[in-house]
């Protein structure tokens, strides 16, 4: 379970359940004491969205997917509306060969979609 900092809990809440796919598990709270859980597309771990920042500010995560069809998430997030940067190469470096485009949320926490 992994906790993302956020300004706009109906922004990133709209954000990570109708472009991103994930299923929203929990929703408890209102304004500055509002957190939603959600669960990656497949299961796995879960992430909460929370306006309760304690120590953590919005839009400063950094944060790894990984796909086996990169295109075609890539299509399927860009259909959705999301606002996503071209697909790159060389991740890791020139010659890693690993493909990856980026993606923020309404804060501009950082999310990597990698070639698996």
């Amino acid at each position: 379970m992994l906790t993302i900092a956020v300004t706009e809990m109906a922004k990133a809440k709209a954000f990570y359940a109708e472009q991103l796919g994930f299923r929203v598990t929990k929703d408890f709270g209102q304004r500055d004491q509002h957190w939603v859980s959600l669960e990656l597309p497949g299961g796995g771990a879960s992430l909460n969205l929370t306006t309760m920042h304690e120590n953590m500010q919005p839009g400063t995560m950094k944060l790894y997917l990984a796909t086996s069809d990169l295109e075609a998430a890539y299509n399927e997030l860009k259909a959705k509306g999301a606002k996503v940067n071209e697909v790159k190469d060389d991740l890791y470096g020139p010659g890693s060969g690993v493909k990856w485009f980026e993606i923020s949320d309404p804060d501009g926490n950082r999310w990597l979609v990698v070639q698996a």
